[in-house]
């Protein structure tokens, strides 16, 4: 097993009616931003309930930030929080919001400019101004890790960024938020905590035996959940699995000590930004042409993963085949199309566009190995059409 640091100082708050307690969780005469995005929370009740817990608070309001956030709206805030001295930032919504959330508390005493963060992958490590969040949203685990992605609009760049001090101080996480939720948000939060999961599990047989275990049952409770949930959001067993789930896809427990991959999320990325493709519909258009391009430095843990998932027999090579044409069947079962086509008819350049701006960024290897070149990049790309 590799060496690691597990520090996750978030607080949690998980169940039904947990949002009374917001009172409590926000620092006692904190002036704050309350940051949302569109008017969902006005009709789902939510923003009443923010408002009624916040009692005695001075809050100042910034509404609209897009799904992919983008850089432009977000400075915005970014001057609000300097100009009204605010002391603490409350995200209300899904991880767009709360990694919009992350960009304004890390930008506001960013001594450089802002837009750097996002360029150059700059660590905040200190100085970022404190943030809760109340998710309405399951799917990123963004409530309950340090990293976030934010889209600059103007170059239509889609880009990851992090550091210790982006860690929500806490997340109130009640699961019967989603009742609201439509069907296509629902199932992109599925698909989203299953390949942020693959990310790190789908790379070469190592020593984390237990990180293994504990991944491969978040996949094995999504798939049997999934297809449930999307159906039935008011059921509280399944809301509550799928919110938890999502939580543990992404909160750095998984990937502690073993390799991890991203190339699928670097991928798919570029899709959303060019063509405005839902976050886990690239996902789930990507991963599946990533895993037979990457076949053969794959196939050990793809044939691990279909032997325990998917309790599949055969020769190593026919399971680990037949591994990945399972995961295509459940990402159709969610209601995922599996080919860039599928999106656009735009679509005969994208793979040079992506490789240009890889080269460009001096992105040449990704993935556990850095071994996913930029002509495999383009061969992945090229086999999504």
């Amino acid at each position: 097993m590799l060496n690691f640091e597990l520090y996750n100082p978030t607080n949690l708050v998980f169940g039904k009616g947990q949002i009374e307690k917001l009172g409590d969780l926000v620092p006692k005469g904190a002036k704050i931003l309350l940051a949302y995005g569109g008017g969902s929370i006005f009709k789902n009740g939510i923003h009443e309930q923010v408002i009624n817990n916040l009692k005695g608070h001075e809050i100042v309001e910034f509404s609209g930030i897009e799904a992919n956030p983008h850089f432009e709206t977000l400075i915005k805030a970014v001057a609000i929080v300097k100009e009204q001295k605010i002391d603490f930032i409350l995200a209300v919504g899904g991880g767009s919001v709360i990694d919009g959330v992350k960009f304004i508390s890390g930008a506001v005493n960013y001594e450089g400019d802002p837009i750097e963060i996002l360029q150059k992958r700059i660590l905040i490590k200190e100085n970022a101004v404190p943030f809760g969040t109340v998710l309405t949203l399951p799917a990123t685990g963004s409530e309950m890790n340090s990293g976030a992605v934010v889209t600059i609009e103007a170059t239509k760049e889609k880009l990851a960024f992090g550091g210790s001090a982006l860690f929500p101080k806490f997340s109130i996480t009640d699961p019967t938020v989603i009742q609201s939720l439509p069907k296509r948000q629902l199932q992109n939060g599925v698909v989203d905590a299953y390949t942020h999961v693959m990310e790190q599990y789908l790379t070469y047989p190592h020593e984390g035996y237990l990180q293994d275990r504990i991944a491969e049952g978040i996949l094995q409770t999504l798939i049997e959940i999934g297809p449930k949930v999307v159906e039935n959001p008011k059921d509280y067993a399944l809301a509550s699995n799928f919110m938890w789930s999502c939580t543990m896809a992404l909160n750095g427990l998984i990937q502690k000590g073993v390799p991890s991959d991203w190339a699928t999320h670097m991928i798919g990325h570029e899709l959303t930004a060019m063509y405005g493709i839902d976050h886990a519909r690239t996902l789930a258009v990507i991963a599946p042409s990533l895993y037979k391009v990457m076949f053969e430095t794959k196939k050990e843990k793809l044939t691990q993963y279909g032997k325990r998932i998917f309790h599949l027999t055969g020769t190593d090579e026919e399971i680990a085949n037949e591994a990945i044409n399972k995961t295509v069947e459940f990402f159709h079962t969610m209601g995922m199309d599996t080919k860039l086509s599928d999106y656009t008819k735009d679509y005969d350049k994208t793979a040079d566009f992506i490789v240009n701006r890889f080269d460009e960024r001096g992105w040449k290897g990704l993935g556990e190995k850095q071994n996913i070149t930029l002509d495999k990049v383009k061969s992945i790309v090229e086999m999504s059409y």
